[in-house]
């Protein structure tokens, strides 16, 4: 075993870090107050060649690995989680799914600019449309229709709790072609947002991760030309589960970020807030609350490490992101929830970031797969 990062991998953690506390960290709480999306972090973002981290530079993308990868977003995700996730979610779901699985003419098309993060000077990037009213975890109940009409498909349906729903410029989106054929009867297809008959919805309210751009995106009788789709016919679900394990590293390493973001934060509280007489640092009660976060992270550490390995090595990470995801998100809720109790009061109110912190963790044990079915995932390759 190698605990050593490359002099590579030491220059992209620091690229991200400096990036995150000088790009992201002025406004954040400005931005997550008001709900802005961080157009201008991720452009900044796109110019480091992060909107395409793992993706071939014959199409525009770094050519990193994916621990390289799991570098960036924790820094960033230290920072502002609203970030972070447009990052992940170009890289994991859009940019990886069109590499692995789009025909040349797709990459050649949409993934060269996706990789660049912009196209003719402005933004554009990616957004996964799986997710609907009645279908959450149960991926296998798609309401989106896409008929077959010869040269075209016609979409019919909505999807819920899009990330980068009014922002991006490319959908990949689920839906059913053949509803006797179950998961079989599932495709994959490209949809220009702009196409008629796209419709975006109001901007969710969310709870955390606010700044990050949220909406509902209906289709009626859009259009979509035959080679837009993605794979083989049927091979709809099966792309989403491969992508999904991969986008489970960048959540996991999203989670990762939060709670060290929110443990350094806590540590320095403790060091200089003074209480009976001495910094709270010095009290065995808070001694041991930060003793059990630094465990609780280098655990998650090594088990993001870990999937992104299994992936840079073509092995089987289904297991092992499933495993960093769950543990990685319960810790950052567990964390964020310790560090605003180590700051008390101040803890509480917007300026000193912890609360924000403990906001965005939730959304980690619920988006790209709950914490249960994580645990059914690693469940099933243990039964097996």
């Amino acid at each position: 075993m190698h605990f050593q990062f490359s002099e590579e991998h030491l220059m992209i953690q620091k690229a991200a870090r400096d990036f995150a506390r000088q790009e992201c960290l002025p406004g954040v709480i400005g931005r997550d107050e008001h709900q802005k999306f961080p157009k201008e972090q991720v452009l900044k973002l796109a110019e480091l060649g992060f909107m395409g981290m793992m993706v071939d530079p014959a199409y525009g993308g770094s050519g990193m690995d994916t621990v390289s990868y799991v570098l960036a977003m924790e820094e960033i995700s230290k920072i502002d989680a609203s970030v972070s996730v447009c990052m992940s979610v170009n890289n994991s779901l859009v940019c990886w799914g069109l590499e692995a699985y789009g025909n040349e003419a797709q990459k050649q098309k949409y993934l060269t600019p996706l990789a660049q993060g912009k196209k003719d000077g402005e933004l554009y990037i990616g957004a996964f449309l799986l997710s609907e009213p009645e279908a959450g975890s149960d991926a296998t109940s798609q309401h989106t229709k896409a008929e077959d009409k010869g040269d075209y498909y016609l979409l019919n349906g909505t999807k819920n709790w899009i990330t980068n729903g009014n922002s991006a410029s490319v959908y990949l989106v689920i839906a059913q072609t053949d509803v006797s054929k179950g998961s079989h009867g599932i495709d994959v297809f490209i949809v220009e947002k702009n196409s008629p008959g796209v419709v975006v919805g109001a901007k969710e309210n969310k709870l955390g991760i606010r700044g990050s751009d949220t909406h509902s995106i209906s289709f009626s009788d859009v259009k979509v030309p035959k080679e837009n789709r993605i794979g083989e016919d049927g091979f709809g679900f099966k792309f989403a589960m491969k992508v999904l394990a991969g986008g489970r590293i960048g959540i996991a390493s999203q989670a990762l970020g939060i709670a060290s973001g929110a443990y350094e934060l806590a540590l320095k509280y403790s060091k200089e807030r003074k209480a009976f007489g001495k910094t709270l640092s010095e009290h065995q009660a808070i001694q041991f609350k930060l003793a059990d976060m630094a465990t609780r992270i280098e655990a998650a550490r090594l088990l993001c490490l870990r999937a992104a390995w299994d992936k840079d090595q073509r092995q089987d990470y289904a297991t092992s992101s499933s495993m960093a995801k769950v543990f990685a998100s319960e810790t950052a809720m567990w964390t964020t929830t310790e560090a605003v109790q180590i700051h008390g009061g101040y803890g509480y109110v917007k300026e000193y970031h912890v609360e924000r912190l403990m906001r965005d963790a939730k959304i980690t044990q619920i988006y790209e797969g709950t914490s249960e079915v994580q645990r059914i995932v690693i469940s099933r390759s243990l039964l097996k």
